[in-house]
């Protein structure tokens, strides 16, 4: 291999930039790292980052499919609860019951775009 990777993150795209932003910037409690108004923004975790983008008209097709994306935002969490309840507050209750698997509890919940976030708390 002739290069090596330096770091590896998620992004969202979305065509309601604030209105994500400021979701997320609520449901985690911190501010984004770096913040381009209605271009781009980043929360940055200790192990990793979420980059939340508005796709360039060149590229909006590329997006528009109506599909559920595939991919899931996964968060650990603490204390599952409490972050159902902080979901419920700001509006975005999670449509499911709580799973309970081998590996410890679950929930699906959706942003405002409908991406899916995976709570899970573990044994």
């Amino acid at each position: 291999m002739t290069f090596q990777y330096t770091n590896a993150f998620v992004t969202l795209a979305t065509f309601h930039i604030e209105k994500l932003v400021d979701f997320y910037t609520q449901f985690l409690g911190i501010d984004p790292a770096i913040y381009i108004p209605n271009v781009y923004a980043e929360f940055q975790f200790p192990s990793l980052k979420l980059g939340i983008f508005k796709p360039k008209q060149t590229h909006f097709s590329e997006f528009e499919n109506s599909n559920k994306s595939k991919m899931s935002f996964c968060l650990e969490v603490n204390d599952l609860e409490s972050a159902i309840a902080h979901l419920t507050t700001l509006g975005y209750p999670p449509p499911g019951e709580i799973i309970t698997a081998s590996h410890g509890k679950e929930i699906y919940a959706y942003d405002p775009d409908d991406n899916r976030i995976i709570l899970h708390q573990s044994n």
